[in-house]
This record gives structure tokens, sequence and C-alpha cells, in this order.
């Protein structure tokens, strides 16, 4: 048996739910400037899911965006923790408010539906909100951020 083998990490999605997700982060990003990332680990290392949330943020290096408008979505699978944090250019717009009702809905969607459906929806979401507040302006507006879905430990 091969070493690489058995540290081989077991996939989270099938290769259909990875594809909705990507898909749909592609979609609501033909829209707006802004970018949307997914963060997913299966403990959170820190106490606070916000705190934890914006350590990943800035570990993706996503205020590296232009207009200051990426979205992560940070989901702790064992400790069944959700957050969302918005750089300051999209929070300054939608408010604390707007965050705290998105969290309700997508942990609602989760608790009803798949994984991966509450997740594209959640996406769906904010695509709109960030499509209203930073529209897709000029061929010159390019993906800043990878799309990919980013799997911590």
């Amino acid at each position: 048996m091969a070493l690489s083998s058995f540290f081989k990490r077991k996939q989270f999605f099938s290769t259909e739910e990875n594809m909705m997700i990507l898909d749909a982060i592609r979609k609501a990003e033909k829209n707006t400037s802004g970018e949307i990332r997914i963060y997913i680990e299966t403990k959170n290392p820190l106490v606070n899911t916000l705190e934890r949330a914006a350590e990943v943020f800035s570990n993706l290096k996503m205020s590296h965006t232009h207009h200051r408008n990426g979205v992560l979505i940070y989901l702790a699978t064992v400790h069944r923790e959700v957050a969302l944090w918005g750089d300051e250019g999209i929070h300054e717009k939608l408010g604390k408010e707007y965050w705290e009702q998105e969290v309700k809905l997508m942990m609602h969607n989760f608790k009803n539906k798949s994984l991966a459906l509450g997740l594209v929806k959640c996406i769906e979401d904010i695509g709109m909100a960030l499509a209203e507040k930073f529209p897709y302006i000029s061929s010159e507006d390019k993906n800043e951020l990878p799309d990919e879905i980013v799997f911590g430990k």
C-alpha cells in the first residue's frame, strides 16, 4: 500500500454536489465584481465562530479584491458551526442584520435539505446581494479569487 493513499482525504461532497456548488458560485459571480468562497473544516480550533471565519478570510487573502467585496461561507462540520464573513466593502453596504439573517436561513436549509443544497441557496442569496451592491460593470472585471471549495482539517 502506498503511503499517500493512507492519507487521502475522504471526499466530502459527491462529484455532482461539488459541481452544483461550483456552478452556483460561478453563476453568482457573473453578475457582480464580488467574490464568494467556501471553507469547510471538521472542527473549529477557536472558541468563537466569527473569529475563526475572520482568520480563514485573512489566511485566504480574501481582502485582496479591488472593491473589498469578498464573502466567505465558513462551516465546521463536527461542531455544526456556520458563519459568513463579508469584507468591509460589502459588509458596510448590507449591515450586520443581513448577515445574521442569512446565517439563520442557511441553518434552516441545512436542517431541511442536504448540505450542498443549503450552500447553493446561500450562494444564490449572497450573489443577488452582491449583484445589487457591486454589479458587474465592464469586461475588465475578472475573477479575483479561486472558486473551488477549500477544505481544512
